[in-house]
């Protein structure tokens, strides 16, 4: 079997001018590429007004996803790290704008503009350091955060990604909580291990107190309702409010009262520590400032 790409060498030294073009030339990735941007375009469920969107296609490549915003009569913008990559994409002619950009550095798009974003098996390379001064978290907070300030109210965000193990996908998955985002994992056939395939739907703004997630697709083409994280088989893996990681209260919120404090106090005197005295003030509560 094959070692996955990202564990090989950092994409832009991974996709160089012959992978590249291996990659672009190949029917079969030709056809795998369009038929994900069709599912992650459906799960994106943009309104059917008629009126074209601006797309953000993360992880663009030489276009391949890109063809099918096109083809649905949407305009979009392409990012991608590699320039290889990008110069296939000019080569070809492809529609969207194109960027040299590092997602893990934030998207340099200007906040509310865009109305959905696509990535197609780019975001999990943001798991890895490839350099000393890379941390996976940070690169993935930078993203989520910036991604989540660009969409417009009510904007949704698909990736199909491929983690290596169940902490890369908590930490992909905390890391779009602490942005803001709601929504949750899409698992299309999950008891088939060719054709299983991950999508993490996110939803920004208003719309994402109402919405609600799709549903994965199973062998028999029909869906399922499960929306548990513990189970694998489960093809929804919702984010609600309760899993958000809850902010930090400063001052002394924990219930330690007096007499925690007055151990703590002795304990630290047996130590030859200095320590306040006790008094009738001691771990008394304070009043609420406003």
């Amino acid at each position: 079997m094959a070692s996955r790409p990202e564990v090989i060498a950092p994409p832009e030294i991974f996709y160089d001018d012959v992978e590249a073009r291996k990659y672009t030339s190949s029917s079969r990735i030709v056809q795998i590429q369009a038929e994900l941007s069709d599912r992650a375009l459906e799960l994106l469920a943009l309104p059917e007004d008629g009126v074209p969107k601006l797309l953000l296609d993360i992880g663009c490549g030489s276009g391949l996803s890109g063809e099918t915003l096109s083809e649905d009569g949407h305009h979009w913008i392409g990012l991608d790290i590699s320039p290889s990559m990008l110069n296939v994409a000019l080569e070809r002619e492809v529609e969207g704008d194109l960027l040299l950009a590092d997602m893990g550095q934030g998207l340099g798009v200007r906040p509310g503009v865009i109305d959905g974003a696509i990535s197609i098996s780019a975001v999990q390379w943001l798991c890895n350091a490839d350099k000393s001064s890379h941390n996976p978290r940070l690169r993935l907070k930078a993203f989520f955060t910036s991604l989540y300030k660009c969409l417009s109210s009510g904007g949704r965000a698909v990736f199909q990604v491929y983690p290596e193990n169940i902490d890369q996908r908590e930490l992909i998955l905390n890391a779009a909580m602490r942005a803001g985002f709601a929504g949750g994992l899409v698992v299309d056939f999950p008891h088939s291990s060719k054709k299983r395939k991950e999508f993490l739907v996110l939803t920004c703004g208003q719309r994402s107190m109402n919405a609600s997630m799709p549903k994965g697709k199973d062998e028999d083409d029909e869906s399922c309702s499960d929306d548990s994280i513990e189970d694998e088989e489960n093809q929804t893996v919702c984010m609600s409010d309760r899993h958000r990681p809850r902010k930090k209260v400063k001052g002394n919120k924990s219930g330690k009262g007096r007499e925690w404090i007055m151990r703590k106090k002795d304990q630290m005197r047996r130590r030859g520590n200095v320590v306040p005295p006790n008094t009738k003030y001691t771990g008394r509560k304070r009043k609420d400032r406003f």
